[in-house]
């Protein structure tokens, strides 16, 4: 499976995590239950998952944590805000 058709599927499981949950929680509570909903869909989901940076010819090993990493080609990171910022609205595509 591409990477578009895994993400159609992320999309699709975060909204309904979204319309089940709504507004208001911890990002932690969101990340796990879109693990669920995507490893019900028989996706491999790893949490928590460091990815290495490379900085010129420097490795970083813990570059940073994705939230969830999916089928190893699709990064997805959760954010939980109060209320999104016009910053945030006009450069996204998926609000």
């Amino acid at each position: 499976m591409d990477e578009n058709a895994v993400a159609r599927q992320i999309v699709d499981a975060a909204y309904r995590v979204h319309t089940t949950l709504g507004p208001g929680l911890l990002e932690s509570v969101y990340e796990a239950a879109l693990a669920y909903e995507l490893e019900k869909l028989a996706l491999r989901v790893s949490r928590q998952q460091a990815i290495p940076v490379v900085y010129e010819e420097v490795r970083i090993q813990t570059g940073f944590h994705a939230d969830l990493l999916v089928e190893d080609q699709v990064i997805v990171e959760i954010k939980a805000v109060e209320t999104i910022a016009p910053v945030q609205r006009s450069n996204s595509s998926l609000i």
